[in-house]
């Protein structure tokens, strides 16, 4: 399993899936070596029964840019994949997550006559609603390369299925829908760090500061929430490039008593606001699936989220949370407000959340569909010459060995 993000070194929530995945893959008797970038301090080697990850320095190099970088990395990445091929091998396939380890992938899947299994997690033309940019196209044919590629493709929504149809023009039979999950004991059980937000309300956000995660929408309906309750007090966590001027649109707008940048914040501390927070809130412009809602849905907090992509998908209106339209500050605001000032209706609408997150997006149940679509695979791999060309005989000699 290649992915260029695991933890600790995580930019979103793809890393919190590749973890999860490989973990519940992992207690269902398949062994899994997580092929990722390395950090600091990090261990290059970890293992838990049947599952190892294997961690790699991208090239001491200076790169030119962000896409050089990930030029390096996959050479890297293809480096360890050789070396873990001679002493566990022969692997039955390759299963990359996003077009950032799509290099490595296919290199591995001609060299090994390996199936391919690529999971789609977003699209750049999703991201940036549309292709503006000689980068952005580069990126986006790397991602219809690793879906022309890929045996099958996953996909985490039903509006990721019609977005890869539409970019990729990939057949409906080769695509498979499984959702993202959240671990529901770390939730559960996780100890609260002892730390005072203060006298008021909490409505809290959590996310990448990029555009497509719509904080400037919030900030332009915080002036209408705190007219219903001065007493509301706005946390928003995470990092990114729009981070600055978020900030000076919360100044401009006179804000900064109401609002706190918290920048990056750990995984404790996040557990700790979603359960102090009234609300958790997620404006998203674009938003493939939105893991971080089933987090607060998991973590017992109502959630108000913008009816966009995968996001509309996981919760109900009135039901386990409220739907705004993406983009649309006022309505945001009417139903922060509506949550805010009902407590019977706010634990009404954890309450829901809570069971349908327990009932539908747990990872038992999707490691299981991943395993299906595995021996769908190599089923199927199985009945074909490509895979058994070259390497039958040196495969079942190792298999008996």
């Amino acid at each position: 399993m290649l992915s260029w993000e695991y933890p600790p070194a995580s930019v979103g929530g793809l890393a919190k899936h590749v973890e999860e995945l490989s973990f519940a893959l992992s207690q269902k008797a398949v062994e899994v070596h997580v092929l990722t970038v390395g950090e600091k301090h990090t261990p290059k080697v970890e293992r838990k029964n049947n599952l190892w990850v294997h961690r790699v320095d991208s090239y001491p190099l200076q790169a030119l840019n962000f896409i050089t970088w990930i030029h390096h990395l996959n050479f890297c990445l293809l480096e360890e994949a050789i070396k873990l091929s001679a002493a566990f091998g022969p692997f039955d396939l390759v299963h990359c997550h996003d077009w950032l380890v799509g290099y490595a992938g296919k290199v591995i899947k001609h060299a090994y006559q390996i199936p391919l299994l690529a999971t789609i997690h977003a699209t750049e033309a999703g991201r940036n609603q549309g292709l503006y940019t000689p980068e952005q196209n580069y990126i986006n044919q790397i991602e219809w390369w690793l879906s022309y590629e890929a045996w099958k493709v996953i996909v985490c929504s039903r509006h990721m299925v019609q977005e890869v149809k539409g970019l990729f023009n990939l057949p409906q039979d080769k695509i498979r829908l499984i959702p993202n999950g959240v671990n529901m004991t770390k939730y559960s059980q996780a100890p609260l760090k002892n730390v005072s937000f203060g006298p008021g309300k909490i409505v809290f956000f959590i996310g990448r500061l990029v555009k497509e995660k719509g904080v400037q929408v919030l900030l332009e309906a915080v002036p209408q929430v705190i007219a219903a309750d001065p007493e509301v007090r706005f946390f928003i966590a995470g990092q990114g490039p729009l981070e600055e001027q978020l900030k000076v649109q919360a100044k401009n707008l006179k804000l900064e008593p109401y609002v706190t940048f918290l920048g990056y914040i750990s995984e404790e501390l996040k557990i700790t606001l979603f359960k102090q927070a009234q609300v958790a809130v997620f404006p998203s412009l674009y938003e493939p699936f939105g893991i971080v809602v089933l987090e607060a849905m998991a973590a017992g907090v109502p959630v108000v989220a913008a009816d966009t992509g995968g996001m509309g998908e996981i919760v109900s209106h009135g039901f386990s949370g409220f739907k705004v339209q993406s983009g649309d500050a006022h309505s945001l605001a009417a139903n922060l407000i509506k949550i805010l000032q009902d407590r019977e209706l706010a634990k009404k609408l954890a309450t829901n959340a809570l069971r349908v997150v327990k009932d539908q997006y747990n990872w038992e149940q999707i490691a299981e569909k991943t395993k299906d679509v595995y021996l769908e695979i190599l089923d199927e791999y199985r009945k074909v010459s490509w895979g058994n060309s070259l390497s039958s005989e040196l495969r079942q000699e190792r298999r008996s060995e």
